[in-house]
């Protein structure tokens, strides 16, 4: 698109309603929330004004009429001297423009949930036709970006679901459900009933542990899966606790149990090191899970006369905008590197385990885009012209890496993201920090009585 003989760059996507900040020096305008309510209206302003406007004049207007629409240009962001945020508002000329930008929502899928619409050999997943179960979780994890950024949580119904399949192409039979995690099980149940009556298989990226029936696992059986993942995430009871995660071990053992009775042959486990407070008896206590996990599905192989592998996926904690744990400072690369040579002493001679890790150095980079502002975006660019590392474009940046990474947060710190507004209240973020310090936790969402974060 081009506005005025100057190209438009349009943006949207989950990182960018998570915090468009780092992308803000190269895009005109973020379509921040869910495409579905407000593309159409976007576009109709787009199109007719990109050869008659200026640029600025268009997404002025676009900014000024329609929700979800920011421009980051028209926008001025002022620091402290020592660096410090201190706020981001419209410029002067431009005092039409809202303060904050409300995300946009979608409220209902309609009859039909949103599913595959192409599928092609060249795709990556050229035979697999999928349909999400729901947009949101209500689970209220405090690391994860997705049950906040996307509250309320809307599961769709499992009719609108199974109208969903029914709208798939003719000979297809693998179906991928998205958000299999969150699913309600009733559900799930009724779903996995009728993909049986369809003859097609399942395909899904993990499961609660909390969330496998009969249903469910008879289709898992017919799909001949051979593959499947749990989250426990914490490696501890205490952990779990922390980040309000609902599972407890004797779920992720039946789980694990239940799973490769169906046959599984390579059960994955999902693991995070560096979660706020974790300490060495925590890790003691996730090798101690791993082995539990690992003598219960070699019991079941084992009377069967096939074992099963365990793969163990061992990632960096990484503060994300909009949770709880936003305010927590990530835990330094050297600490975390220690932390992995202790689990892969202990684990990587045991059979039947593989390990993968993630590289402390490459998580801390991730950090410094979740919570970094314009002057992050300065060095990706510094990157591109100069041929070089982030490391080497932060240097020349002047720009401090442990600024954005390492530091405790405080209750009234501006954030580079709140230039948009999810609904979530700051106090109760807040809130469910301190809780998480305590390893106190808390329920679900209930959208039809709850009032707690703002959004509803």
């Amino acid at each position: 698109m081009a506005a005025g003989g100057q190209p438009l760059v349009v943006a949207g996507g989950v990182a960018t309603f998570m915090n468009p900040e780092p992308l803000a020096p190269f895009v005109d305008l973020f379509i921040i929330g869910e495409a579905e309510p407000i593309l159409d209206s976007a576009m109709e302003l787009l199109l007719p004004g990109i050869n008659r406007k200026s640029k600025v004049t268009l997404l002025e207007e676009i900014g000024t009429k329609l929700p979800g629409c920011y421009a980051p240009g028209l926008y001025e962001v002022v620091y402290a001297p020592d660096g410090a945020l201190l706020s981001n508002t419209p410029k002067k000329e431009h005092a039409t423009l809202p303060p904050r930008i409300k995300k946009v929502i979608m409220d209902s899928c309609g009859s039909v949930a949103a599913h595959s619409q192409i599928l092609s050999p060249q795709a990556e997943f050229s035979d697999l036709y999928m349909t999400e179960l729901g947009r949101g979780c209500s689970r209220g994890c405090r690391f994860c970006a997705a049950g906040f950024i996307y509250r309320p949580p809307r599961l769709w119904s499992a009719q609108t679901i199974i109208n969903a399949i029914d709208a798939r192409p003719d000979n297809t039979e693998r179906v991928g459900l998205l958000g299999m995690e969150m699913a309600r099980a009733e559900d799930v149940n009724l779903i996995a009933d009728y993909l049986s009556k369809q003859s097609c298989a399942l395909s899904f990226s993990s499961l609660r542990a909390d969330i496998i029936h009969s249903s469910l696992l008879e289709l898992l059986g017919r799909s001949k899966l051979k593959s499947a993942a749990i989250a426990p995430d914490g490696g501890s009871e205490r952990l779990r606790l922390v980040i309000n995660k609902g599972i407890t071990e004797n779920d992720v053992l039946t789980a694990a149990e239940l799973l490769v009775k169906k046959g599984i042959q390579n059960l994955k486990l999902y693991f995070m090191i560096g979660l706020p407070t974790e300490s060495q008896a925590d890790l003691n206590e996730m090798v101690d899970l791993i082995l539990k996990v690992k003598k219960k599905i070699l019991t079941v192989g084992r009377s069967r006369g096939r074992l099963s592998t365990l793969t163990l996926s061992i990632n960096c904690f990484i503060p994300k905008p909009l949770t709880p744990i936003q305010f927590h400072p990530m835990e330094k690369v050297a600490l975390l590197k220690h932390k992995l040579k202790f689990l892969r002493k202990k684990i990587t001679a045991e059979p039947n385990i593989r390990i993968k890790t993630e590289s402390p150095e490459k998580a801390f980079f991730q950090a410094v885009l979740s919570m970094g502002d314009r002057r992050v975006g300065l060095a990706l660019l510094a990157m591109l012209r100069n041929n070089c590392t982030w490391k080497q474009a932060i240097i020349n940046e002047n720009i401090n890496p442990d600024y954005y990474t390492l530091r405790q947060r405080g209750v009234t710190e501006p954030f580079p993201w709140e230039i948009i507004d999810h609904g979530i209240e700051r106090k109760y973020l807040w809130s469910e920090y301190k809780k998480a310090l305590s390893e106190k936790t808390t329920i679900p969402c209930y959208t039809s009585r709850c009032k707690r974060c703002g959004v509803c």
